[in-house]
């Protein structure tokens, strides 16, 4: 427990640094040190110690070299991609403003999955209060998928314009079909201008919450609440909604009210009847971008850094792009649900052959509700590419930054990862443990050898000159000195002086007894002083940009 004796090696340090990457907290990645150990007593450190870490090595980053690990992430992302793109706003002071990217994967799922996008933003995100915005869609599976990041300094209506732009850019021009976010006056003006074809919705969950705060003052409160939706949730016609609604405001005395009034002149962005007509991928809250945010928020807090946020994207994005292959793989094997109840439904469907050409079938199917009503739809059907859906986006993989290792952390990943298949190997009885063991000696013992007679000097030329070499140069041992460092520039002038006085005082010392020389050596002293004194530097006047001595 003593701090001299309490120490991290280098494959502790190495668990913590992948950890962190992973965004698994301090106290668990301990927990696993204890569990692998047997025991808290079998471990040469505490739980302080991985925090420390952490603290200072892993996440010790300073602001100024922040927001440069920031723009190298965008830079190596391009390099690996070259349609990763991404913008960047900054201030006048080169502190950023705003800042948007989207990775290749999710530009290509946009072609698939752009029909309906919700968008949300949270403050929760990191030291510099930025406002995080995600854009996030609906795969086949029915699972969320990113199709773009930003982090934005203010929520205002040009910092809206700006990351919108951006994003239609990005995505093609393509505006999508639908477009849900909360209830904010400036997105809905930005919205408006930017994608003026796009139906946009307001998240009827953030409205409904809402009901209990601004209607708290009111007698019956309750009563109001449990009305309202009923009226909003239950009316199966426009014509019905609004004879409820001004029943609803007559009943309870909120005709005057200000802020129902105006969510009436907005009903057609947020009531269910005047949107649900249209394809919104299960849509009609933000939810599926604020359950993003929230996987973000479990592992960055109001002190992580930039780089801290964007590697936590990076597990969001392989997260996602997992869950999404686990389900193509399953629907290989299993049954479809949804495909099974759609043939069960078929035995209500009528079809009938409309024509046919360039294998393209039209067909009219009649869909009995009851027994006089029928839908009736129209279907075309491409015979000519008859197989599973093959979705381009699928193919790419997402961008996913490399942790930057030192040479040595490469070095020790590297011999672990060859030694875990001679360590099984080995395990398998005593005597292959034994061999391994013995020779685990030898080379250990070689080891040593080595290095004991690399411990004298070496050298190092351009030819053998290389990026791990350059990392393991140290610094000089530091020399601590006594009084003031000569000065270099007056090194010809002290020899000079030196001399003169050596020759005086050797005539000086060979005249007088060894009481008078201590004087003598005194009196040369301040003489030599006196010179130097003679020889004093100044400050060059305004346009002499020499030197004066």
């Amino acid at each position: 427990m003593l701090k001299q004796h309490r120490e991290l090696s280098m494959s502790i340090r190495r668990t913590i640094e992948n950890n962190e990457e992973a965004g698994i907290r301090p106290s668990k990645t301990y927990q696993s040190f204890v569990a692998a150990a047997g025991g808290h007593r079998e471990l040469n450190f505490i739980e302080k110690d991985v925090r420390n870490y952490i603290t200072r090595e892993v996440r010790n980053v300073s602001e100024q070299e922040d927001a440069k690990e920031f723009g190298k992430y965008f830079l190596r992302m391009k390099e690996k991609n070259p349609n990763f793109p991404f913008e960047l706003e900054l201030e006048e002071d080169q502190s950023i403003k705003l800042a948007f990217w989207a990775d290749a994967r999710s530009r290509a799922a946009f072609e698939y999955f752009g029909d309906v996008i919700s968008f949300d933003t949270t403050y929760n995100t990191n030291r510099y209060n930025l406002v995080c915005g995600s854009f996030v869609g609906v795969n086949h599976h029915g699972q969320s998928t990113l199709l773009g990041c930003s982090l934005m300094k203010n929520e205002e209506i040009e910092s809206f314009k700006w990351l919108f732009q951006c994003w239609l850019h990005c995505m093609g021009g393509n505006a999508p079909k639908g477009f849900l976010t909360d209830q904010c006056a400036s997105m809905k003006r930005t919205l408006e201008a930017c994608m003026p074809t796009t139906v946009h919705r307001w998240c009827i969950w953030h409205i409904m919450k809402k009901i209990p705060s601004k209607l708290n003052g009111y007698k019956g409160h309750a009563d109001i609440e449990q009305e309202m939706s009923q009226v909003v949730w239950n009316s199966h016609s426009k014509d019905s909604f609004d004879r409820n609604w001004n029943d609803f405001l007559l009943n309870f005395g909120l005709a005057d009210n200000k802020w129902l009034s105006d969510l009436y002149e907005d009903r057609h962005i947020w009531v269910p009847i005047y949107l649900d007509h249209q394809f919104w991928a299960g849509m009609r809250s933000t939810q599926r971008s604020e359950s993003m945010h929230s996987f973000f928020n479990k592992y960055i807090t109001r002190n992580s850094s930039l780089i801290q946020f964007v590697k936590q994207y990076d597990n969001c994005l392989r997260s996602r792009e997992q869950a999404e292959r686990e389900s193509d793989a399953a629907d290989f094997h299993t049954v479809i649900l949804e495909v099974q109840a759609q043939l069960r439904g078929k035995a209500n469907c009528i079809t009938r052959l409309k024509n046919s050409t360039l294998g393209y079938s039209v067909y009219e199917v009649g869909e009995q509700v009851s027994s006089s009503i029928f839908n009736k739809f129209v279907v075309t059907y491409d015979s000519v590419a008859a197989e599973k859906v093959k979705r381009r986006h699928t193919h790419i993989k997402s961008s996913h930054d490399e942790p930057l290792m030192e040479p040595r952390s490469k070095r020790f990943d590297q011999l672990v990862f060859r030694s875990q298949n001679i360590c099984k190997f080995a395990s398998e009885s005593d005597e292959l443990t034994a061999i391994l063991h013995r020779a685990y000696d030898n080379v250990m013992a070689e080891m040593e050898s080595l290095k004991a007679k690399r411990k004298g000097t070496s050298s190092l030329s351009h030819e053998d000159a290389n990026l791990e070499s350059v990392n393991e140069f140290q610094r000089p041992p530091r020399i601590r000195t006594r009084g003031r460092p000569k000065n270099r520039l007056g090194s010809k002038l002290d020899k000079q002086i030196a001399n003169a006085t050596k020759k005086k005082k050797t005539k000086v010392l060979s005249e007088i007894n060894l009481f008078d020389a201590a004087s003598a050596v005194h009196s040369n002293s301040s003489q030599y002083q006196a010179h130097v004194m003679n020889y004093q530097f100044r400050v060059p006047a305004a346009g002499d940009n020499s030197l004066g001595v």
